[in-house]
């Protein structure tokens, strides 16, 4: 069995390029025809067919218009912000039932749970059947094992999501949106990813122009977290060393990156797709042909 993921989406809430932005990073962008649409990763599971959504992005439409997959038969929701689950709007004459998944325990800073939001915000979709998932517990969907984890968005519940193969080992790790502080507990289930798609806002050089600066602040004083709710891309590599990740792609980047270093490596960009084997990672080019994903 191999699992095979498409990044449908690794830009932040705007987009790059954003919507009315003239900066220098989304001209570029524009110059050269890269996307980074809102957050969406697509997992098929190539020994089944089946395919699973993390997260239905707001560019759900364009997403599966662009690239070559085929629609999800189940989605996970690792929070309830808007450019992580407004694409379940998309459900309306695509499904006949589309099952989504999502934390059931209650949020305090809402009164409920991701579930009970996602059945509140989409009660008019009778195709779209919730199921609670209890963090830090597996559960057998699509041939995977998911679990969701707890991570640090404040001030809502968020959810990181580690995929596993059950037959092979074969793990993909997603950090969710998060800052550099994420519990021991929720770092032993991410830990050891052979690909960890990471949080990584903005570069730290930035925590000067946000109202609060940075915090989680690294032994030279370089900020982990950009304000309190994203890892910058130092902290996102510095949670990917702890965590030992094999292969890391930076997600969920913002149009503020300098021009010159928005579309450097390890930043990702929509269309990137990966085979997880027991060959290990395997970076997928057009024209059918893979090379190995570039590691740490």
């Amino acid at each position: 069995m191999s699992l095979r993921v498409t990044l449908l989406g690794t830009g932040d809430t705007t987009g790059t390029p954003t919507v009315g932005c003239d900066c220098e990073t989304c001209g570029v962008a524009r110059e050269r025809g890269i996307e980074r649409s809102r957050f969406s990763v697509h997992l098929e599971n190539e020994c089944t067919g089946e395919s699973l959504l993390v997260d239905a992005s707001p560019d759900f439409r364009q997403q599966f218009l662009t690239h070559d997959v085929p629609l999800p038969d189940a989605v996970v929701i690792t929070h309830i912000h808007f450019d992580h689950v407004d694409g379940l709007g998309n459900a309306y004459r695509l499904f006949d039932d589309l099952p989504v998944y999502a934390a059931g325990e209650v949020d305090p800073a809402t009164g409920e749970s991701v579930a009970d939001t996602i059945r509140g915000k989409y009660h008019y979709l009778d195709r779209v059947t919730v199921h609670d998932i209890t963090p830090f517990e597996p559960v057998s969907v699509c041939g995977f094992d998911l679990t969701l984890v707890p991570v640090d968005h404040p001030p809502l519940s968020c959810f990181g999501l580690v995929v596993s193969d059950p037959e092979t080992g074969a793990t993909l790790s997603i950090s969710g949106d998060s800052s550099y502080e994420i519990s021991d507990r929720s770092r032993a289930v991410l830990a050891d990813p052979d690909l960890f798609l990471v949080d990584a806002l903005v570069p730290a050089s930035l925590c000067a122009h946000h109202p609060l600066g940075g915090t989680h602040h690294d032994a030279d004083g370089v900020p982990r977290t950009f304000g309190t709710k994203h890892m910058t891309r130092e902290g996102a590599l510095a949670l990917a060393g702890d965590l030992r990740a094999d292969v890391t792609r930076l997600v969920h980047t913002a149009h503020y990156y300098p021009a010159d270093e928005a579309f450097a490596e390890p930043l990702a960009v929509d269309g990137e797709q990966y085979r997880i084997d027991d060959a290990g990672v395997t970076r997928l080019e057009s024209g059918s042909a893979s090379t190995p994903a570039h590691r740490r």
